[in-house]
């Protein structure tokens, strides 16, 4: 609206006499004052839409055009609907503010990751080149090496156990085989039926001791399972926490320690201080984990011995009972730990479940 009347004031011709001087002064003087009035007009409208867009309340509509009189203008407030768009205008915005206020506390926190990656890389960097100084518990380092080789030294007993289960459980299934052939044979060839009955009756004896001892086995195995990949597992994330606070630990050591060889100036004491916080936020975490690895290194130890001196026990137990063909000490020792056995065709579903 007001650049249409500023352009149609200045396309409007001013006739001008031999001297070069205007023929009416008053109508020079009123153009000029028109146009002051429009530019005042054009530069309230724009600060109003910088602030908080239009404000339809406050503008109008000039139905003629130059030097036009006030009848002419007309009152938007009359337009019927004017408070439904500024009502819309203010949730628009208040949405936008949302949204606004949501990807600044994104952008915040990946600022902070992104910092805290930079430093960690930096330390780690220069401890790999011998440059950074790394704080090192001598103590406490020499048990987590032990702990690793001891869980080392378990998988392998692990794997050992369960490849012994396997090839057991392969003998046991043969024997039980050979022992039907045995029985089936005793039936049907009458001339050797006592010595194939006497070898049908062995191999179901070592077959039902060999299903006992593979109970024995199985509870050896499940038991040291439970200790390396879950006991033993759960320490080590514990200590790998620990491991990566203590690289932020030193990251933000380093940063403090650089900062305080630095100029003592206002920014750069503010910056002391903010690492300073950070210094002391990060050390907490550390020193918190590193209390946390110790008790559980602690317990781990004494359940380890505990759990092993049971189940080394019973595998002892057990074997040197099968081996010496000991029926009733074999189940003496199952019942001693109080080992269950599954009966035959238990791992079977049932008919209901198989429905």
């Amino acid at each position: 609206m007001a650049d249409s009347m500023m352009s149609k004031a200045a396309t409007m011709e001013i006739p001008i006499n031999s001297n070069g001087d205007s023929r009416n002064l008053a109508e020079d003087d009123s153009l000029e004052q028109a146009a002051k009035i429009q530019w005042n007009l054009r530069e309230k409208d724009l600060q109003q839409v910088m602030v908080s867009g239009p404000n339809l309340n406050e503008t109008s509509i000039v139905s003629g055009g130059y030097g036009g009189t006030t009848e002419g203008i007309i009152p938007t407030s009359s337009i019927k609907g004017s408070s439904m768009h500024h009502a819309s205008s203010n949730s628009s915005m208040t949405a936008e503010e949302s949204t606004r206020g949501v990807a600044v506390e994104k952008f915040d926190i990946m600022k902070k990751w992104g910092l805290n990656t930079y430093k960690c890389t930096k330390q780690m960097i220069s401890e790999r080149f011998g440059r950074g100084a790394r704080t090192v518990d001598l103590e406490l380092e020499a048990q987590i090496e032990v702990l690793r080789e001891t869980k080392r030294k378990y998988e392998n007993v692990l794997h050992l156990a369960r490849a012994l289960t396997n090839h057991f459980y392969s003998m046991v299934q043969t024997q039980h085989a050979l022992g039907d052939t045995f029985a089936d044979l005793s039936q049907k060839s009458p001339e050797l039926r006592d010595e194939f009955g006497y070898n049908a009756e062995t191999q179901k004896l070592l077959c039902k001791n060999g299903e006992t001892l593979l109970g024995a086995i199985n509870f050896f195995v499940s038991s040291i399972n439970t200790l390396v990949n879950k006991t033993m597992e759960d320490t080590l994330m514990t200590i790998k926490m620990y491991e990566n606070a203590r690289l932020e630990f030193d990251a933000y050591r380093a940063d403090l320690e650089e900062l305080n060889m630095g100029p003592r100036d206002a920014v750069t004491m503010a910056r002391i201080e903010a690492a300073q916080q950070q210094y002391q936020i990060h050390k907490d975490k550390y020193e918190r984990l590193r209390s946390d690895v110790t008790i559980k290194l602690k317990f781990l130890e004494e359940n380890k011995v505990k759990v092993m001196h049971k189940q080394l026990l019973l595998f002892h137990n057990a074997i040197s009972a099968y081996f010496a063909g000991n029926q009733q000490q074999l189940e003496q020792t199952l019942k001693q730990f109080n080992i269950k056995l599954k009966p035959p065709g238990a791992d079977k579903p049932s008919w209901l479940e198989e429905q």
